[in-house]
């Protein structure tokens, strides 16, 4: 177990004491309550509730109990396989899918599809839990990326991915018309100052993030676009396009305006990926063609104009 002692500042006081951890340490607010209900948190050593409030110089001990282990099974899962060969595999994720296991959720995953489907072979460096995944795409954002089965390939991915020589173009409906036919957005992003879920645009504790746009269709008050990213940060077309106003059409977590339930998750679709081949060093470019869901959407929203 990892024990944290935290001493609550004039700035933070009177906070909800459940509100104060999460953002000092980093983990969601359910989580802290979690442990506030097993007496894992205690102030000036006295057990509270969720709703207690900080005072200044209150000492916080936060009790971090060990993880679980947790064994990952491989399981028949059918996957779109784009490309394959000795050493990698681009894979077309289907929206709804999550790539990898985490808590609460240890089934049904890309991974697990990928330990049937692979066995063994897959690269180990994100451990047990991530085999394989070089990078990751959003639940209900669909399209293609990339495993590796070696260690020896996920890092030449990964420095691709580091040094922003690996292509990866995205599309989307947004809300709303815009100004120019394309450009840049390069803003930092950061985990939200306040709702440790979500992803915002922050100069405090951020990363900087670099996408570039370009319309392809305009209909009605939605915009069909295409997007490059330079940089991989997490949520990021989500919270760089919510941030100029043109939120990603059926995105439930950084939309403002009125969801588009039928697409159940945002319209974003992960259309080209492109790298070189860490054994040959031959560029590889791989393209999938827009999704049901996706074209259903623009067949929808193209009749409104």
């Amino acid at each position: 177990m990892e024990n944290i002692i935290l001493t609550v500042d004039t700035e933070n006081a009177l906070q909800r004491v459940d509100k104060y951890i999460s953002e000092q340490i980093s983990i969601t607010r359910n989580a802290v309550q979690k442990l506030i209900e097993k007496n894992y948190i205690l102030v000036n050593d006295s057990a509270i509730k969720s709703n207690y409030k900080v005072k200044a110089s209150d000492v916080v001990s936060v009790t971090l109990p060990d993880p679980e282990e947790v064994e990952i099974k491989a399981e028949d899962i059918p996957l779109d396989i784009v490309y394959e060969d000795d050493w990698l595999l681009v894979v077309n994720k289907p929206k709804g899918m999550v790539v990898h296991p985490a808590t609460g959720n240890y089934s049904g995953t890309l991974v697990n599809a990928l330990m049937h489907h692979c066995k063994d072979s897959l690269s180990g460096i994100n451990g047990e839990i991530r085999p394989g995944i070089v990078h990751r795409i959003d639940k209900n954002t669909s399209g293609l990326l990339i495993v590796a089965k070696n260690d020896t390939a996920h890092l030449g991915l990964a420095e691709q991915i580091k040094e922003h020589s690996f292509t990866r173009e995205y599309e989307a409906v947004v809300h709303g018309r815009f100004k120019q036919e394309s450009g840049t957005i390069d803003l930092p992003i950061g985990r939200h100052p306040v709702d440790r879920k979500k992803m915002a645009v922050t100069y405090s504790n951020s990363r900087n993030a670099v996408t570039h746009y370009q319309v392809i269709a305009e209909y009605g008050n939605y915009t069909h676009i295409r997007l490059r990213l330079e940089t991989g940060r997490t949520h990021q077309i989500r919270v760089h396009m919510a941030h100029i106003g043109h939120p990603v059409a059926g995105d439930d977590v950084y939309m403002t305006c009125q969801i588009d339930k039928e697409l159940c998750g945002q319209c974003l679709h992960a259309k080209k990926i492109g790298f070189v081949h860490p054994k040959d060093g031959k560029y590889l470019e791989f393209e999938s063609d827009l999704p049901d869901y996706f074209k259903k959407f623009l067949n929808k929203i193209s009749k409104m104009c």
